[in-house]
């Protein structure tokens, strides 16, 4: 299990590469959402999206070539760490994953192989190349980098009483529920995934790791299994698990870009859609994590 010790060690580390992100509030979305809401903008990224925290921390410790499969945000957070570190990454994304996301991946030096249908397709061929294969899941490193976002939200919003964190692998949940339980016991935790794609959500209920159809249109929330790692952070700190619908995060994209002037892909808007579809399960101050910017043609045309 991790601790703080290692959150603490990935700041010190992170904090060369990249500043703070901001958090504030806006009067218009308080005003939608009934409560105050603090916004973490980890869509401020140099890749738009919070993986790159998790990828300098783990790419730090390593010097070999790297191996690793997604859709997007986390393909382009371990390419990002590579050019920093010298490294040579390989990504392998789906066949119909997004051409901007794939040429941005491209565009930091890493070696793109598209293969298969989904995910599982994708993670089945990663596994038959050289280099040292990176789980998005299933890394303690990247679950501390990832946390260093969380302890900037609660040292900078010490009255906080809620956190929402989209859950696609469950490293961003994992985490804040990690730093939550260290320097913010009385905050309650709580994940939301698509009711789509519901393996994290499903894995958490269970108590043990499962497999569910994926058919949601939000990349960031396209999981099909759950992942060690994160869940068993999960299970111990998570107060709540909630799922919307992909309409729902697409009603919230549309919130945040008219009433907080914030572009956000799907995964980015589902805490805002979770705070607004479960206002029973929110408290007064609460934190929003915008965990990516990176929204497609058609995730911006709708």
């Amino acid at each position: 299990m991790l601790t703080m010790r290692d959150v603490l060690r990935a700041r010190r580390l992170i904090r060369d590469h990249l500043p703070p992100t901001p958090s504030w509030s806006y009067p218009l979305l308080d005003e939608a959402a009934g409560r105050h809401l603090v916004v973490k903008h980890e869509n401020a990224q140099p890749t738009g999206a919070f993986k790159v925290r998790g990828a300098l921390n783990l790419l730090a410790g390593l010097d070999e070539p790297v191996v690793t499969y997604s859709t997007g945000n986390h393909a382009r957070a371990i390419a990002y760490a590579a050019r920093a570190f010298g490294r040579h990454a390989t990504v392998v994304m789906p066949e119909h994953a997004a051409e901007l996301k794939v040429r941005a991946v491209e565009a930091l030096g890493a070696a793109v192989v598209r293969h298969g249908a989904n995910m599982g397709d994708a993670e089945a061929h990663a596994q038959t190349l050289p280099g040292r294969l990176v789980s998005p899941g299933d890394e303690p490193a990247l679950i501390a980098g990832v946390a260093t976002a969380y302890l900037e939200l609660f040292e900078r919003h010490p009255g906080l009483d809620t956190v929402v964190v989209p859950v696609g692998s469950g490293t961003g949940a994992a985490a804040a529920g990690l730093v939550a339980a260290a320097v913010a016991p009385g905050c309650r935790v709580i994940g939301v995934q698509s009711a789509a794609a519901p393996a994290a959500h499903d894995s958490w209920r269970a108590g043990h790791c499962v497999r569910r159809e994926n058919r949601t249109r939000v990349d960031g929330l396209a999981t099909g299994r759950g992942f060690e790692g994160p869940q068993a952070l999960l299970r111990a700190h998570l107060a709540d698990f909630v799922l919307v619908g992909d309409d729902e995060i697409d009603a919230a994209r549309r919130l945040l870009a008219r009433r907080a002037g914030t572009q956000a892909e799907g995964a980015g808007a589902a805490a805002l859609a979770a705070v607004l579809a479960r206002p029973d399960l929110m408290g007064r101050a609460v934190g929003v994590v915008v965990t990516g910017a990176n929204a497609t043609e058609l995730e911006l045309a709708r």
